[in-house]
This record gives structure tokens, C-alpha cells and sequence, in this order.
């Protein structure tokens, strides 16, 4: 008898064990400030600097949430986000927006796009890491 994929359920991938967050931002230290508040959790990171190497990195790293910057050089958030949606492994993995954008019509193609969260910059590293661990859980449950 074959041992289950821990990953796999009916064919659905579930929360791994050590959960897996990517980190897309083209700021060195604003992806700095998310793995140093990240790191004190026990995720595997992974990071990305722009919106191609964003689903680049999506694709091969299948993280559990991802942490993804609205403004990138290429491929903005929200059309990394959109192509994300159109891929069945994806389509309900937790997206947290980070923005300097901060009105009510960014918020709204935030919501559109499928993002779970929209935290704007400056943020506090403590929300984020609540943020995170709060979708997560809401996932392993799912």
C-alpha cells in the first residue's frame, strides 16, 4: 500500500507542515522587514524582486500564502494576483497586498483581484505576522 502524500488530499493540496510563504517585493529592505518579522515563525521563504519572478518562483516553491507587493517593475500585483487566480493550485491560496497605495478604489481592485488582505505600507510588522498566521490557520482548516 502506498504511503499518502502528506502535501495531497484527494488530490487537493493542504497546508504543509512547515507552511511555505513567498515574499514578492522589488525593496530589498521592505523584503528584509518581512522575513525578519516572518522568520520568527517556522515558515520556509521563499522571495521574488519582481512581478515575473513573482509567478516564477509561485510556480516552482507552491508556497501556502504569499506576501505580494502591489507596485513592481513588470508585472504589477495585481496582474501577478490575477494570473495567480487563473491557476487551479493557486486560486485559493491566502494573498496579502502590501501597498503605499492607500485609497478606497486600490482597496476595491485589491478585492477584485482576489486578495485576502490588503495591508498598507507603512505596516506594522506585528499585524503582518498576525495577518499571516491567521490566513494560514483559516487554510489548514479549509
Amino acid at each position: 500500500m502506498p504511503i499518502p502524500d502528506p502535501t495531497s488530499v484527494s488530490g487537493k493540496r493542504r497546508l504543509n507542515v512547515r507552511p511555505k510563504v513567498l515574499i514578492c517585493d522589488n525593496e530589498d529592505a521592505l523584503r528584509a522587514l518581512v522575513r525578519g518579522a516572518l522568520s520568527m515563525s517556522d515558515y520556509e521563504l521563499a522571495e521574488a524582486r519582481d512581478g515575473d519572478e513573482s509567478l516564477e518562483v509561485a510556480r516552482e516553491f507552491e508556497p501556502d500564502l504569499i506576501v505580494l507587493d502591489l507596485m513592481m517593475p513588470g508585472r504589477t500585483g495585481f496582474e501577478v494576483l490575477e494570473e495567480l487566480r487563473l491557476d487551479a493550485r493557486f486560486a485559493e491560496t491566502p494573498v496579502v497586498l502590501l501597498t503605499a497605495r492607500t485609497q478606497a478604489a486600490d482597496r476595491e481592485a485589491a478585492d477584485s483581484a482576489g486578495a485576502d488582505r490588503f495591508l498598507p505600507k507603512p505596516f506594522s510588522p506585528l499585524e503582518l505576522v498576525s495577518i499571516v498566521e491567521e490566513l494560514l490557520q483559516r487554510r489548514s482548516v479549509a
